[in-house]
This record gives C-alpha cells, structure tokens and sequence, in this order.
C-alpha cells in the first residue's frame, strides 16, 4: 500500500497507500528458474533490454503478461504500456509469431518450440502528468526511471510472468556500469565483471513471482548509509540529483523513527533487514510527480521533492516511511485471501482497507505520540486535520463496498478516504477497546493476537474477519462495524472522544500559512492568471498581522513571481513553511504594491479542534492515558 503525497493547486494531501498466488498446473517439462537479463549498459532512447528465458514448454500456447495492477496500488498501471517491441525466438534463433492479447497480454502459439522473449522496456517517470491519480499510470513509487545515473528498478515494470509459472523460481542477471552503486532488497547471489573492467552483471535469486514483485531496487549514483535499530538492519539509499540531500543528513532521524517504531510494536515479529529507497524528485518536466511511498514486506520505495527544506523532508519520511514500515502488520502479515492470491490482471479486493491501510495510517499516527515524538497537542491535531479531510469524501459510503469495488465509479474517487476516516476508523475502534477494558486492550493488541491466529501464509476469509474480530472482543464493536464500516451511518466524533474525556469545541488552533480548516485561503483568476487571497485571509492570524486583505494579488514570494502556470510549485513552498523563517512576500492591491518582508511565526485561527474537557472523570483521564501512551 500504499504512501502517496499529491501536490496539486493550493492544496498538499498526504496520500499514502501484496502477495503469493495459488498453485496452478505447470506448463514446463522441467521445473527450471526462468531466467532473466535486464541490460542497463546498452539502454536506447530511455529503453532497457530485457531477456526472459522460461525453459522448455510442454503446452501448445502460452501467455506471458505483464500486471495491471500492483500490489499496494489499488489502482490500474498498465505495465504492458511501456513494453516495446516484443519478439519470440525459437530454438534455431528463428523468430515467432507473438500475438498481442491486450495492452498487458501476449499469446504465442507453438510453445514447445520457443526458447526466449525479448522487448525494451520504457519508464514510466517521464510520461508521468500532475495528478496522475486515476489517470490509468503507475504512482511514482511504484513505477520505473531509466536515465544515464539512476534506475529506479521496481521489477513489476520490467519483468512479467506466464500465467500458470508464478511460482517457478526465478534467476535475474542486471548488467550495469561498474561505477555504479547497487542497492537491492532481493537476494544477492553473485557478481561477474567484464573484461575490460567497465561492467558488472550482479546474479539475483527470487523464490516465485511475488519475490520479483515484491524487492525493488536502485542503480546508479546512489548514496546509501547501512544501521542498526536493534536487530533490524536498515539500508538507506538515497538519490538526489543536485547533492541537496544524503543518506547521512537522514540517517538520525530514520534512525529515532525506526527505534520508535520497534519498541511501539512491542512483540510483533519483524523483518531481520529493511530498505528504504528514498529519490528526489527534481521538479523537471519529466520528473516524477507522484510524492509518497509504496510498501513491501521489507522494503519502501519513497519519491519526495528534492526541493524540500530539511525540516519538511523529516517530518514527511517519519511519517510516510512509518506508514510503510507498519504494513509489516497488515495486509503483509494478515490479509484476506484476495490479497494473499493476488491477480496482478484481474484483481479482486478485500472489502478491509479500513484495515490495510486505515489502520495502518493510524498506527504512524498514534506511535509518534504515543514514542513522544510528538506532543499531546500535535497528535490532537493530526486527529483533527483527518476528520476534516474526511468530509471532502463522501461521507456516507460504505467502506466495505468502497473497498470490495475500488477500482470501479463512483468508488475509486473515494480510495484516498482511506487515509483519512479509514484511520479515524482504527482510532474509534482503539478507543471502544480501551473503554470496554478499562485501559487494557486496544487496536494494536488485537492486531497482534489475529497476526498470531493467521500470518504471514495463511489468510483469513474476508467475509468472517470482522464476525472473528467481534467474537475476540466485545459486542459494542460490532455495532460500530454494521453502523459505520459495512454500514453507511457517519461517525459522531464526539460519541467516542467523550470516553476519554475529549470533545470537538471552539478553540484556537495552529494552522498552515496556505492551507486552514482542510482548505485554501487562496484561489485563482483563470482570465488574469493571477492568484489572490480569499476572504478567509483574515482569520489567520499571520497574514492578518501583516495587513493582508482579502483580494490581494499575489505577485511573488522570496523573489519568484506568481503566475497560474507556476502556482502550484511555489504554494507548495508556502505550505511547507516553518516559524522562525525569513520571507518576502509583494503583494497588488488595486494597483498599489504592498511589500511584506517579515519573520514567520506560529500561525493560529479560531476553529473547531479537538479539547480536553475540565470535568473529564478520572477514569475517562485513565483511560486516555492507555490510549495515548499505552
């Protein structure tokens, strides 16, 4: 699943977002590895070469193809899109007929005869376009780039399968330049230098297809930084095109977060290495531009903007990275049999991405207050921040029927939900569980104890899970699953916030410098290309200390003029804005020019938030206590 960070115009949403298949009859004579070459040395306008060598066939036709869909993604890529002339060869080198099935699909008759495929492979950041969400391509994370001094090599985009061989093994060969650095989260089983010195073609060894799938890697001019949290091995690689970052400036606060993460999940197993594939985004034409990350059971490939300030890219890596990392609970140690035998052409869906990815992003929510990393007061705040966000969504939709169909309308629209009230899902049933147990219980212990039950190889019914969870837990939550998971009742907050002596109320509260309340203080003139402040300017207290009006033009921030074309790229800036920093901002206002040149501070507006309540009991203080900090 999937981490994802979308810019699009006067709004930033974090949009964050798996498995083995069932045994089929076998097409090969002998169970052999299928042997596997992808050639970065001779790469042709951006393509890759690749060579599939299957063994020898006993059918008369077979079909090779290429996923439509990924695991994580919960959306349509199309890999077969960006394969280029694919040819078939006999045993005399002579070539065969291929025929072209689909846009993922190629048949090819007289299969005992075919010794090897072939194609180029092209990638998939350059054709990528803002917002590419819904728009049938691959999310920059789990996507390819190809280019003199990187390869970001999610083998899902190179490398396909023949229906019935999912789980022969596999034998990959990648030849590259020597100079390059090779960080791989698959199996290493040898090295081979050329000759002359130039190239070294590294041997890689994948147990079936979902290993291929499921260990990214990247090549070129990397820098990467290897540690330990405790016994887990993190591998951090990261790419930044201009130096702007390390793997070194990271490395302390991978570090915190992974201790964190560790001691918050306590005795859940995990994975003795973990890599982190972290690129930086340049913000050229063809860069990529889907920001956020993609999970793998020991892996996460991330894509972030090189142009973050330090600040902006640790927060958002502790958070997205931590999303990532928490899938190791779920789906990629329990899941339904949807995701366990997954079809990377014809998906079905588990009806619990409350479950996948819900309470996935509200573990990296809870673990930071509940670690101290972050503060009562910014929990409360994230808290917050979702329920707002939420309402963008329809608000009375089914989860379950959103999830079971999110590939289809009016549903896949709505996917983005899931890291918004699929968390605020985990929150409520966190808090029924504590209230019910006096503090003991809660989402994480429950998570645990169905880990134990299933696992990683052994899936769970997706119609029974939630008669299974109710059974282990009380009644009460069972209301809560018909009434606002199967059922399309809306949440009252206030219900579940009053058991830890919480309410929604009218408070001051800290704000963004662009984006309040879940939306913008700022909209643009298509017939002027000019972008102003809205009326909203004057209920946040930073702008309205400096005299900003509603209808200013803005003109430019920092030095950069603010056209539409441009907008996007510097609101961003602004988003990401911190107290303490120096701006300029030159201002229009009915043709006189109004120059702000000033220090940040903590921004404020009046709003509904989340408050403690002074007559809270002391068994509600208690129970919040257990909830917060464990």
């Amino acid at each position: 699943m999937n981490t994802r960070v979308l810019f699009t115009l006067f709004i930033t949403t974090l949009i964050f977002s798996c498995n083995p298949t069932k045994n089929t009859s076998e097409d090969l004579a002998i169970n052999l590895p299928i042997e596997t070459t992808i050639d970065l040395v001779n790469i042709n306008e951006d393509r890759a070469p690749v060579t599939i060598n299957p063994g020898r066939f006993n059918s008369e036709t077979v079909t090779y193809r290429m996923p439509r869909v990924v695991q994580g993604t919960y959306s349509v890529s199309d890999f077969g899109k960006y394969i280029e002339d694919l040819k078939a060869f006999d045993y005399q080198g002579n070539e065969m007929t291929v025929n072209k099935v689909d846009t993922n699909t190629w048949s090819i008759s007289n299969a005992k005869a075919l010794d090897k495929i072939t194609y180029l492979v092209n990638d998939t950041f350059d054709i990528e376009v803002e917002g590419g969400i819904g728009k049938e391509e691959p999310f920059s994370p789990g996507g390819t780039n190809i280019e003199a001094n990187n390869f970001v090599l999610n083998l899902h985009g190179f490398i396909g399968y023949f229906d019935s061989l999912k789980n022969n093994q596999y034998k990959l060969d990648i030849t590259a330049s020597a100079d390059f650095v090779r960080s791989s989260a698959l199996q290493t089983v040898s090295s081979k230098t050329s000759e002359d010195g130039k190239y070294i073609t590294t041997s890689y060894f994948a147990p079936r297809y979902f290993d291929i799938t499921d260990n990214p890697m990247m090549y070129g001019d990397l820098d990467v930084a290897e540690f330990q949290v405790g016994d887990i091995k993190i591998v951090l690689s990261v790419y930044s095109p201009n130096k702007v970052h390390s793997a070194a400036s990271l490395k302390e606060t991978v570090f915190k977060m992974m201790q964190a993460q560790k001691t918050f999940l306590g005795d859940i197993n995990v994975t003795p290495r973990y890599d982190i594939f972290l690129y930086l985004s340049e913000g050229k034409e063809d860069s990529p531009k889907g920001f956020g990350a993609l999970e793998h059971h020991k892996s996460t490939v991330v894509v972030f903007a090189e142009s973050m300030d330090e600040d902006s890219l640790d927060d958002s890596m502790t958070h997205v990275v931590a999303h990532e990392f928490f899938h190791i609970v779920t789906p990629l140690s329990l899941h339904s049999e949807d995701i366990h035998y997954f079809d990377y052409n014809n998906p079905t869906f588990s009806k619990h991405l409350w479950m996948y990815e819900g309470v996935t992003e509200y573990f990296a929510t809870l673990f930071q207050v509940n670690q101290g990393l972050d503060e009562t007061a910014d929990f409360y705040k994230k808290i917050m921040e979702k329920i707002n966000y939420s309402k963008q969504y329809d608000d009375a939709m089914s989860f379950s029927i959103m999830s079971e169909n999110v590939l289809r309308d009016p549903y896949k629209d709505q996917y983005i939900n899931v890291y918004q009230k699929g968390a605020l899902i985990g929150m409520c049933i966190d808090i029924l569980m504590r209230s019910e147990s006096n503090g003991q219980r809660g989402i994480l212990s429950l998570m645990k104890e169905l880990t134990n039950k299933y696992g990683t190889n052994k899936p769970f019914e997706d119609d029974k899970i939630i008669d299974e969870i109710v059974a282990m837990t009380y009644p009460s939550l069972g209301t809560f699953f018909n009434d606002h998971v199967i059922g399309d009742i809306p949440i009252k907050y206030n219900e579940f916030f009053e058991k830890v002596g919480l309410e929604l109320g009218e408070t001051k509260v800290e704000t963004n410098y662009i984006v309040m309340n879940g939306g913008p203080i700022v909209s643009g003139d298509q017939a002027t290309g000019t972008i102003f402040f809205t009326e909203l300017v004057l209920e946040n207290s930073f702008w309205k200390e400096q005299g900003v009006q509603p209808n200013d033009v803005i003109k430019s921030i920092d030095g950069e003029d603010m056209i539409m074309a441009n907008a996007n790229s510097i609101l961003q800036k602004v988003f990401n804005w911190k107290a303490g920093q120096e701006v300029e901002v030159k201002l229009d206002r009915n043709g006189e020019e109004i120059v702000i040149k000033t220090t940040t501070t903590k921004n404020y507006t009046q709003g509904i938030g989340i408050v403690e309540k002074d007559e809270a009991t002391e068994a509600q203080k208690s129970i919040r206590a257990a909830w917060l900090r464990g």
